[in-house]
């Protein structure tokens, strides 16, 4: 039998933990942070990387990695450096999911298809290319975003204000515009 940890608090890693204590396979299944479904609730951040690391030796835990925050941290590759047992990509993987940038671009390196792009880190220059343009487009920032960084815009003047709110409002270095 094996101790599990699962990192996260949504919706996601309840029903990991919820499944994975059905298991004969697994003698108890801890969480951190964790949420009020959740049991074995453990009161660690999900991007204290040592605090983890440390807990799941200290339990000899299988661990489990919902959110993408620790995986764009390095979790996996610090606990492989361990050799402590973790489900989930590398830093490097976790790219394709943490950076839209890197990932258009691995898909344009690898003939892979997907909507045209042009990346920006000035505003100005971002909003010169959408009025140049008679279609509309998508404004994405590049980073995690927590299910905010993509704008659909249906004209000129709502792609010129997410351009506002993505790189002055929101501070973000990069941003992404996908031609529709």
């Amino acid at each position: 039998m094996v101790n599990v940890l699962v990192i996260g608090s949504g919706g996601r890693e309840h029903a990991l933990s919820w499944k994975l204590s059905q298991s004969s396979k697994v003698d108890k299944v801890f969480t951190a942070p964790g949420n009020g479904g959740t049991e074995n609730n453990v009161s660690l951040n999900v991007d204290d990387l040592d605090g983890l690391a440390e807990f799941a030796q200290k339990n000899n835990c299988f661990t489990v990695v919902g959110p993408e925050v620790p995986l764009a941290a390095g979790i996996v590759d610090k606990f492989n450096q361990m050799n402590l047992k973790i489900f989930g990509p590398t830093k490097n993987a976790a790219q394709l999911e943490s950076s839209k940038i890197w990932a258009k671009n691995f898909m344009k390196r690898n003939s892979i298809q997907t909507a045209r792009f042009e990346i920006f880190d000035d505003p100005k220059k971002a909003k010169e290319y959408v009025k140049s343009l008679d279609y509309n487009v998508v404004v994405k920032a590049d980073g995690l975003a927590s299910g905010k960084g993509v704008i659909v815009c249906n004209n000129t003047d709502e792609a010129i204000e997410a351009i506002d709110t993505i790189l002055i409002k929101k501070h973000l270095a990069m941003l992404e515009i996908v031609l529709l």
